[in-house]
């Protein structure tokens, strides 16, 4: 009974998953767009996500605060024509918005705290106008259909048919692997549920558990995904892992990070947030609802760029360590 519930869940999470994709085009144009150009680059992109690994972390959030974080931002860039100094104040606001839908409201840090441990250069006026505009823009959508929902699916369906003990799927190792995908924007290309049954194919291959497998392949067949389509996302998975387990890759402790500085260190981090940004306003009325659909919009402005906001010199290809690198400096 338990597992046919769970199969009416998938299915109808199924039909859900296509509402909460990004715009495949405007995907493919971040892709295209090239280094130290007026748009917002694929290494931009993920340098950003990086960064939200890194503040996920550090104020102790679920993975699934860091999931829909990087959905909510995939959404918005890719039906937004965005320079790369307003990326951070966007990251930051999609961060704030996933903590509101999912933490508990005693896990829900401030959005002046969000702001001083980031180190970006805006205000508290401009992130609360940011989180408007992306609410708006995604429809107040928020609580969307992820990889991860289908991923806990899968495992809770593999659970109610095996009681062999080897046989248990690692869902902490799962969602990690998870997370180092959603690094690599490649990644936001694919279904949720194909990306999902690609993480856990490979881990039941790896395992070497026949009853697994055979689990596996009835979803597949559920879900009506084909040969092609899992074999192509579990290549790039499979490579992702692969590079994300090698020494040279740095990874995250999956402790709550804690910073132990001084007075005079806290009264600078004080002095330094409560300064004045210089993040250039956030123009309104930019939006043309005569454009449409298929056309991306245009979020910019002809203030100088601020630097500190791009993302793109964090360091390592998942996880930056300039987080843990100022907080050993402090």
């Amino acid at each position: 009974m338990e597992a046919f519930k769970l199969m009416k869940e998938l299915k109808s999470n199924l039909d859900l998953e296509v509402q909460y994709l990004p715009k495949e085009t405007g995907l493919r144009l971040i892709e295209s767009t090239q280094e130290n150009s007026n748009g917002v680059s694929a290494k931009c992109r993920d340098a950003r996500v990086e960064d939200l690994w890194s503040l996920t972390n550090f104020f102790g959030y679920s993975t699934q605060t860091f999931v829909l974080a990087v959905n909510l931002l995939d959404r918005f860039l890719a039906m937004m024509k965005v320079q790369p100094k307003y990326l951070a104040c966007i990251s930051i606001g999609c961060l704030h918005i996933a903590v509101r839908v999912t933490e508990g409201e005693c896990n829900v840090s401030s959005s002046h705290e969000l702001i001083r441990i980031s180190q970006c250069k805006f205000t508290v006026s401009d992130l609360s106008r940011m989180e408007k505009i992306i609410s708006e823009k995604l429809n107040f959508q928020f609580k969307a259909v992820t990889a991860l929902t289908f991923l806990h699916l899968y495992h809770a369906i593999a659970l109610s048919h095996t009681s062999n003990r080897k046989d248990v799927l690692n869902l902490d190792k799962l969602e990690a692997q998870l997370k180092a995908c959603l690094c690599r924007i490649v990644f936001s290309k694919a279904k949720p549920s194909v990306l999902a049954l690609s993480l856990l194919m490979l881990e039941i291959e790896a395992l070497q558990s026949a009853d697994l497998l055979e689990i596996a392949h009835r979803i597949q067949t559920h879900l009506k995904i084909s040969k092609a389509d899992l074999g192509r996302w579990r290549g790039l998975v499979g490579q992702c892992i692969r590079d994300y387990s090698s020494p040279e890759c740095a990874k995250p402790d999956h402790k709550k990070l804690v910073w132990i500085v001084s007075r005079r260190t806290a009264q600078n981090l004080h002095s330094s947030y409560c300064s004045i940004p210089e993040l250039p306003t956030i123009p309104e009325g930019v939006w043309d609802e005569s454009e449409s659909e298929d056309s991306s919009e245009d979020l910019s402005s002809g203030e100088e760029s601020l630097s500190s906001s791009l993302g793109s010199d964090a360091e390592g290809p998942y996880f930056p360590s300039n987080f843990l690198s100022r907080a050993r400096r402090l």
